[in-house]
């Protein structure tokens, strides 16, 4: 994906505020430059296997992500800054997610270290794909766990849908 070129961060504050006064979408975005500043040599726990079949201890690299937005004019806070919050307020100690967000973790352990939260550890699990290849997805309506155990789908059908033991 393109990153943000910077455009707002160079105007004056006096005009940002009155753009956002006059309705003008907006986003609140992580000053990544600063932020690295803050926290250098990130690294997770991952005990599934990522893309390119990374395991073990792996280093973030939340630059590639660039400024990332963590809220929005119509959105009070980003997915990134959401999980990050809920996962720490609940006390998580394992995330368990799909290979399509393995490099977000990049940016949770950057926020984490920011906001002084203990990080979890981590496995990526490889996508659960529809006979078109299209992944199943919440967003697209596509059928869901209780759906798949509906149609007789045993849990080790499930384990090997998601690339577990």
């Amino acid at each position: 994906a393109p990153l943000y070129p910077g455009t707002a961060k160079s105007l004056p504050s006096a005009e940002r505020e009155r753009l956002i006064g006059q309705g003008m979408p907006y986003a609140l975005r992580l000053d990544m430059t600063a932020a690295l500043a803050r926290a250098d040599g990130l690294r997770w726990r991952e005990s599934g296997e990522g893309p390119a079949g990374e395991t073990g201890d792996v280093a973030a690299r939340p630059e590639a992500w660039g400024d990332v937005i963590l809220a929005r004019k119509e959105t009070p806070t980003s997915y990134h800054l959401s999980v990050v919050i809920d996962d720490a307020l609940q006390g998580v100690t394992d995330v368990v997610r799909g290979l399509d967000l393995f490099w977000s973790t990049s940016v949770h352990r950057l926020l984490q270290e920011l906001l002084g939260l203990t990080p979890p550890a981590y496995r990526h699990h490889r996508l659960i794909r529809d006979a078109a290849g299209q992944k199943l997805s919440k967003s697209t309506s596509a059928t869901g766990l209780r759906e798949l155990r509906a149609a007789g789908a045993s849990p080790s059908d499930i384990r090997r849908l998601v690339n577990l033991p």
